[in-house]
């Protein structure tokens, strides 16, 4: 399959490398198919909507930048992406994309929750304060990059 991206790129695609959101994402609700593309040599990555060209968002790994995020899944969610085990879980954050880019923020308050074994996706709206959908990206509090 091909897909046109946002970015004016051309790429190839498999239906193993189609997220499905059931749910769409909160505003977007009928957009239910999502890939993940990472930006190579960089953390982040785009969740690039399959039907809709113009529809992309930059993401990140959370735990890459925030080394205390921590939110517990609610067994409804769990059902609902047929999560077994942790390891099938991966966790991306949507970002809001500023200059310079240690200024950009990513969602914690709504995590983009994928299980990678089915290809479900959820973003999941967190009902606890701890979090707010703006937290700065800071360059040094990447975990494990040496400078």
């Amino acid at each position: 399959m091909i897909l046109h991206t946002k970015f004016e790129e051309i790429i190839e695609i498999s239906e193993e490398d189609i997220l499905h959101f059931e749910q769409g994402l909160p505003g977007f609700e009928d957009e239910k198919q999502f890939v993940l593309l990472p930006m190579e040599g960089t953390p982040f990555s785009t969740l690039q909507s399959v039907s809709t060209k113009e529809l992309a968002f930059f993401t990140t790994n959370p735990f890459l930048f925030f080394t205390d995020y921590d939110f517990e899944l609610v067994e409804s969610v769990q059902k609902q992406l047929k999560i077994k085990e942790e390891s099938d879980v991966l966790v991306q954050v949507i970002l809001t994309i500023q200059e310079p880019l240690e200024k950009s923020t990513g969602n914690l308050q709504a995590p983009v929750v994928l299980n990678v074994k089915e290809n479900l996706a959820k973003q999941v709206i967190l009902t606890d304060n701890k979090y707010r959908t703006r937290h700065e990206l800071l360059e040094t509090s990447i975990v494990g990059q040496e400078g």
